[in-house]
């Protein structure tokens, strides 16, 4: 998806997302679709449509530099959990309408989640530390329990690409 990735604010704005799955779900009628949001995920879009919580110059911005999960955990970067929550927050206000003009044109059953949670300056037991983003190889609710919300919808037909693979496979089992 080149063509909606903006460099100014390096992400994909939540609405290229839209157009780029609509689009998908057209051409493709009969195939399940996986449309992934960045948002609420950093980095954060700072624009008119939300609040400003940290400054544009700051690692948040600029995912190519030493992580911001990072720098929140050593200390370099010093921003109170609340800034950090009031960022998603406006992300996910800001993806939240693209989501549901989404699936107002889609078809068949639609699931919205997450892929995984953040720690916010949380502590991660048995570590003495407070965790920032979503580390590797630790297992902490905040992490793990995700929101899944099913928007039900008469199921629609999905056409198997290969299906006499799958029947020469069937016959061998």
């Amino acid at each position: 998806m080149k063509e909606g990735w903006d460099e100014e604010r390096m992400t994909v704005l939540p609405e290229k997302t839209t157009t780029a799955a609509m689009e998908a779900a057209e051409k493709y009628p009969d195939k399940r679709l996986l449309v992934h949001y960045i948002q609420p995920h950093y980095p954060f879009i700072i624009d008119d449509h939300g609040s400003k919580p940290f400054d544009p110059d700051q690692a948040f911005f600029k995912p190519d530099e030493a992580g911001s999960w990072n720098q929140l955990l050593t200390g370099n970067l010093r921003v109170p959990a609340e800034a950090v929550w009031q960022a998603y927050r406006d992300n996910l206000d800001r993806a939240v309408p693209h989501v549901a003009d989404l699936l107002t044109d889609l078809n068949g059953k639609s699931v919205v989640s997450a892929g995984h949670g953040n720690m916010v300056g949380d502590r991660a037991p048995p570590f003495p530390i407070r965790e920032w983003g979503h580390p590797r190889g630790i297992y902490t609710e905040q992490l793990v329990k995700v929101p899944w919300l099913i928007v039900p919808s008469e199921r629609r037909e999905i056409a198997d690409e290969h299906p006499e693979r799958n029947r020469s496979r069937q016959r061998t089992r």
